[in-house]
């Protein structure tokens, strides 16, 4: 079973031909971990790009989440159908639920076991959540089981190093994969990345990346420019020092960007 790569290519906010581009760009650039959700409504373009690539499906880590909508028992499995079909693939690699209910309207206890019943028959390969709060992921975790959640995927970037979430997803063996890394650009203009990348000689960019790759999160930034597909690959060459990383832990701001208004009571 394939483990997730630390490097992964996102989709949010890219439809239609858009994300057909991105992703076919970034799988011939060298990406094996794409991204997608059922509510960014690009399934079937991500999944189209993938079955035009030389690409074999098992060479590819593929992401997808089940939005709020489908967590009734009777929306939930039928909705991952159609995300298979959109998608091309007879599998998933990981599932995630992609907010937690701020109301419990559909409690925990009726969708967890949903998704896990999804991983025991083998159409998903690994199940998680995202923005899960610590209680929240407490409880996921005490329904379904330790060892079951594979990550939790929440919004981490220098400005916003979300200590509390990592520590506790840390500690309960649960990867942090790490959305937004560039805080939509924000952290490109942080003087403080600037000057580091100015003594590796390499992008601002990169070193977010090779700070959340040695920070061993999960990342998924998103572009359909193929210069930034590349150069965003190329962050895994890159070694930031003791020193650079102590720096970039100074930036820590907590300047959260996704926060709607169905989202929980951050940690």
């Amino acid at each position: 079973m394939n483990s997730i790569p630390l490097l992964g290519a996102g989709t949010y906010r890219l439809k239609d031909g858009a994300g057909y581009e991105s992703v076919k760009t970034s799988l011939e650039a060298g990406f094996r971990h794409i991204d997608t959700a059922q509510i960014y409504g690009n399934e079937e373009e991500v999944g189209q790009a993938i079955a035009d690539s030389s690409i074999p499906r098992e060479d590819v880590f593929l992401t997808t989440k089940v939005w709020i909508d489908n967590f009734a028992k009777e929306k939930f499995a039928p909705s991952v159908q159609e995300s298979l079909g959109k998608l091309k693939t007879d599998y998933i690699d990981l599932l995630l639920i992609h907010w937690p209910l701020k109301d419990d309207e559909v409690p925990m206890e009726e969708y967890l076991p949903e998704l896990k019943a999804l991983k025991d028959s083998g159409l998903v390969r690994h199940i998680g959540v995202s923005n899960f709060t610590n209680a929240q992921l407490e409880k996921a975790i005490d329904i379904l089981g330790d060892g079951e959640i594979y990550t939790n995927q929440v919004e981490v970037h220098p400005y916003l190093q979300n200590h509390k979430v990592v520590d506790f997803c840390e500690a309960n063996g649960v990867i942090v994969t790490g959305y937004m890394p560039f805080a939509y650009g924000d952290v490109l203009q942080d003087k403080t990345i600037q000057a580091i990348a100015k003594d590796h000689d390499v992008s601002p960019a990169q070193v977010v990346l090779a700070w959340m790759r040695q920070n061993e999160f999960v990342t998924i930034p998103s572009s359909t420019k193929k210069a930034n597909i590349e150069s965003n690959l190329q962050s895994e060459k890159v070694t930031l020092t003791e020193s650079d990383m102590e720096k970039i832990a100074t930036l820590d701001r907590d300047h959260r960007l996704a926060s709607p208004t169905f989202a929980p009571d951050w940690d």
